[in-house]
């Protein structure tokens, strides 16, 4: 047990994870690096420890300071969130060597369904689908030319120790392989400090569905599917929860396949199976595994009723998961769009800057869940993500609605954000119909937008 909780992150989560500490009454401590000084998450947590200067490298990636920052504000417990450190398992093992708790899943289950190529294995071993693809990391460039003939073409080159999109080559041909190897070899090593490899086959019109889960490294339930396939260079940017593409038989067999994984993994504390669909087919294939809250994990709490934040932290206390299956039911659908420092009609350029003013939109059914106030200064440094406006109603029909009416008043001036495309999509017939795939929004992007479609307002 502990009463004081220090969070290792920034911007948005970092504030989504000291509203649920408080309400369970635990104390708070925010470290933040010289540019976050400012920063909502400082203004609200009890306490708040410097850790370094703006670059993520010298801050929020230092565990070694993160840890001292908590053994001198005397936090028992370190709440990772999402990025930078939550899926690291040598941090993770060395909160618990300094005696302090690591609220999400033990080092070792980190260690293997971290890495794309173990858990890709572990779903094998479990019963669980997958993507055809090399049976672990391709050592050279022999290897990954024998393992491409044998899965076909075209295959994904991924970074086995990745996530987010980095690392990740689609190559057409055996003429561009080892060319692409290499690429993405420096790139998986830059981003996450290995250049391991592997490969799969490139499913070209997949949807990406994805299954919450919850488990107290004895005992697992699922929170039912997020579809995940609006996206743009392999990165989310608008979620929501059912996936209106799945039949219920289907949603049963995917969520089922997620929990036998997850319970052979023996799961502590919230994560998430990522799958790619077929809407040929009807298929599904696990792809990998992230072990941490998920930017969009306010989908799944509304849909269900769910605080997953909080239960993390109570999973994390010691205590049992006091959720059965049966106790989880689906309630309407929700939608969460992520409204990102960037401006559309400029190749997604970031767009830093001081906010001049805020309006975000209110009523029944509508969630934001931001780090912004007014007059703050969005920082160059980081991910762009401003806010995340999340709406729920007793349909996808009626949320779509309620979407568009928010999206209608929401302002930020100051930056320009996405704001304007999320307000194209969801006037959008094929996001109505959700006819759409992870190549939907690049397939958009390159027609003409239509008349006032490029509005750069906030």
């Amino acid at each position: 047990m502990f009463d004081k909780l220090l969070v290792a992150n920034r911007g948005e989560i970092a504030v989504r994870i000291i509203h649920a500490a408080r309400e369970l009454g635990l104390a708070t401590v925010a470290v933040y690096s010289e540019a976050d000084r400012d920063s909502l998450a400082v203004r609200l947590a009890d306490e708040a420890v410097p850790i370094g200067p703006a670059p993520a490298g010298k801050s929020y990636l230092d565990g070694a300071a993160i840890i001292a920052a908590a053994r001198r504000s005397g936090a028992g417990a370190i709440h990772p969130g999402y990025g930078f450190l939550s899926e690291n398992a040598r941090f993770a093992e060395a909160v618990e060597a300094a005696g302090l708790v690591f609220i999400g899943p033990r080092p070792e289950t980190i260690r293997r369904m971290g890495d794309k190529a173990a858990a890709r294995q572990a779903a094998i071993e479990a019963g669980v689908p997958v993507v055809p693809g090399s049976p672990g990391e391709v050592a050279d460039p022999a290897q990954a030319r024998a393992a491409a003939r044998r899965i076909g073409y075209p295959v994904m080159i991924k970074a086995a120790a990745g996530g987010g999109g980095r690392g990740i080559r689609v190559v057409e041909s055996e003429d561009a392989l080892e060319q692409q190897l290499g690429t993405a070899a420096a790139e998986a090593k830059a981003a996450f400090g290995s250049g391991a490899l592997y490969l799969e086959r490139f499913l070209r019109r997949a949807r990406h569905i994805e299954v919450q889960v919850l488990g107290d490294g004895e005992r697992v339930v699922h929170c039912f599917e997020r579809e995940c396939s609006l996206q743009r260079r392999r990165q989310k940017i608008w979620e929501e929860a059912p996936s209106p593409a799945i039949s219920a038989a289907t949603r049963a067999a995917l969520c089922a396949s997620a929990l036998r994984l997850a319970e052979a993994a023996r799961y502590r504390g919230a994560g998430t199976l990522e799958y790619l669909y077929d809407d040929d087919s009807g298929e599904f294939f696990f792809i990998e595994m992230n072990t941490r809250i998920q930017v969009e994990h306010p989908v799944t709490e509304l849909v269900t009723g769910i605080d997953l934040v909080r239960e993390m932290i109570e999973i994390a206390q010691g205590r049992p998961l006091r959720l059965a299956q049966g106790d989880i039911a689906l309630r309407g659908a929700a939608i969460e769009v992520r409204i990102n420092a960037e401006d559309p009609a400029r190749g997604f350029m970031p767009s830093p800057g001081r906010i001049a003013s805020l309006a975000f939109p209110t009523g029944p059914g509508v969630r934001i869940d931001t780090m912004l106030y007014p007059g703050y200064v969005v920082p160059p440094y980081y991910d762009s993500l401003l806010a995340k406006l999340i709406v729920h109603a007793e349909d996808r029909g009626r949320a779509l609605a309620r979407l568009r009416r928010a999206l209608g008043e929401f302002e930020i001036a100051g930056v320009v954000t996405t704001a304007a495309l999320h307000r194209r999509l969801a006037q959008s017939a094929e996001v109505a119909a959700a006819r759409f795939d992870t190549g939907f929004i690049e397939r958009l992007l390159a027609q003409a937008p239509p008349p006032g479609g490029e509005i750069r307002r906030g």
